[in-house]
């Protein structure tokens, strides 16, 4: 599959002739645009108009980040996959009460799914404390059911996340990365912003591969469509948190590779420093790419590929092909 780029200084990202080069005060470097998937702009970059339809030509897209790390918006090309036929069969879901209640109720059921075995793979390592939290976990997903309204769905899952970002600092012991609470826009501690850092990375990532299907982004089925510009990559990203964002939390604090140094206070919040960003989308880069053995295609799968597999089973339950279930990993 093709790749992401990063680019963190500023500068201008242009095309030459059949290349695309990103100059700075210092340098050009020439990014290899055929084996690209999107890139993501963090610092004040200039765009030439040469380069955005460059862009459109290639099925490129950009994602844009503010000084403070907010997601600000994504260069969408044109559809190359658009599917009348599709986005009727999205909207035919979603309007239908019912229909839609089952895909968000998978969508919830597959989240907190995976958060237990996130639970349950530390537990297996010998944080034995975090039983009391699984437990509690595990009653709440079986109240979960399919004939409640969507608000009450997100609801549980709401209180499911509250219970289990209590486990964060069993995990990882570490007294400059301590929960407290969920905070955003902006995060009140280092936790908070790795969480809400991480989410918006994967919601780009989603949304990229949901560019490669014949699926239409704006319209959801857990998040309701709305003003938002996108809504689905929204849905199908909660599957995939626990598994991403934070096992690559876990592995960052853990490993000591991002520690309190990383880290800036500014405007009534904390946020990453450059050299954070950078090690952050690494991590996050290498478990995308790092693959599991996939038993019923009897070969190895990427997560990011996984991401793309999700999507395809989302299109083959709208046109009745088989009932959606949402991965749910086994380690």
């Amino acid at each position: 599959m093709k790749k992401s780029a990063y680019i963190f200084n500023d500068g201008n990202l242009i095309r030459k002739d059949n290349t695309v080069c990103f100059e700075t005060e210092d340098r050009k470097n020439y990014l290899p645009i055929e084996d690209i998937n999107d890139i993501y702009i963090f610092g004040e970059v200039n765009v030439s108009k040469k380069f955005m339809e460059y862009a459109t030509q290639k099925h490129v897209l950009l994602h844009f980040f503010n000084y403070h790390e907010y997601y600000v918006g994504t260069f969408y090309p044109r559809e190359h996959y658009n599917s009348g036929y599709m986005i009727l069969k999205q909207a035919e879901y979603y309007l239908d009460s019912e229909k839609r209640k089952l895909i968000a109720y998978k969508i919830v059921e597959g989240s907190i799914k995976n958060i237990l075995q996130v639970l349950k793979y530390y537990i297996s390592r010998g944080k034995t404390e975090l039983s009391t939290i699984f437990e509690k976990i595990q009653e709440l997903l079986n109240a979960l059911d399919s004939s409640m309204d969507i608000a009450a769905m997100m609801a549980i899952e709401g209180n499911v996340r509250e219970i289990y970002y209590r486990a964060f600092d069993l995990i990882l012991e570490n007294d400059d990365f301590i929960f407290n609470k969920r905070t955003r826009r902006p995060p009140q501690n280092n936790l908070n912003t790795l969480i809400s850092f991480g989410n918006s990375i994967l919601y780009t990532i989603v949304l990229s591969e949901i560019y490669n299907t014949h699926l239409d982004p704006r319209i959801g089925f857990l998040h309701t469509s709305n003003h938002r510009r996108f809504t689905l990559n929204l849905d199908i990203a909660e599957i995939f948190k626990p598994l991403l964002v934070d096992r690559v939390i876990f592995t960052l604090v853990g490993k000591r590779m991002l520690t309190a140094k990383h880290f800036d206070k500014k405007t009534g919040g904390i946020y990453l420093k450059d050299e954070g960003r950078k090690i952050f989308i690494q991590e996050m880069d290498t478990r995308l790419k790092r693959t599991i053995n996939h038993k019923r295609l009897g070969r190895q799968v990427s997560y990011r590929r996984l991401i793309r597999m999700e999507l395809y089973k989302l299109e083959k339950h709208l046109i009745g092909e088989q009932v959606y279930e949402p991965f749910v990993t086994m380690w």
